[in-house]
């Protein structure tokens, strides 16, 4: 898909929500605070923009997290689609939907101080690829359509 330089699109799990996104800020944001950890099992990786189309409205669900924001999910696969800090209307959308943000860089990380031990992802522990876990699964009986 040939995108405009100035806007990305992306879209939830199960492909129920489809977002597009003017003017994406192009690069990403970390939060470890407590919410967004108990929200997405991990930090919440997110870019600012402004939303100029979103499919799929009926598959969106709102959740009012605290006094100053709310956070949205498609209410059909789960996905993260976007946090919302109300006092100023402001959204950061979930990186993850939009293939556009792999190439984005890291601007900055907040709420630091309640950052889980295990995001960094440092340490000797096993780093497989995608194709060894489908080997794995392929080794113990599994068939891929």
């Amino acid at each position: 898909m040939n995108e405009p330089a100035d806007s990305t699109t992306g879209h939830c799990l199960c492909g129920a929500v489809q977002i597009t996104v003017e003017r994406p800020s192009r690069h990403v944001e970390l939060c470890h605070c407590d919410m967004c950890r108990r929200w997405g099992g991990g930090f919440y990786a997110s870019f600012s923009g402004e939303a100029a189309a979103i499919e799929g409205e009926d598959r969106i669900t709102v959740y009012r997290s605290s006094e100053w924001a709310e956070r949205a999910f498609c209410n059909a696969c789960g996905s993260s689609l976007w946090y919302r800090f109300l006092p100023t209307g402001n959204r950061s959308f979930a990186a993850g939907l939009f293939s556009q943000a792999d190439g984005y860089e890291i601007e900055k990380e907040i709420f630091v101080d309640e950052k889980a031990q295990w995001c960094d992802g440092s340490g000797d522990h096993p780093r497989l690829t995608g194709q060894e876990i489908i080997e794995q699964a392929k080794s113990a009986g599994f068939t891929f359509d």
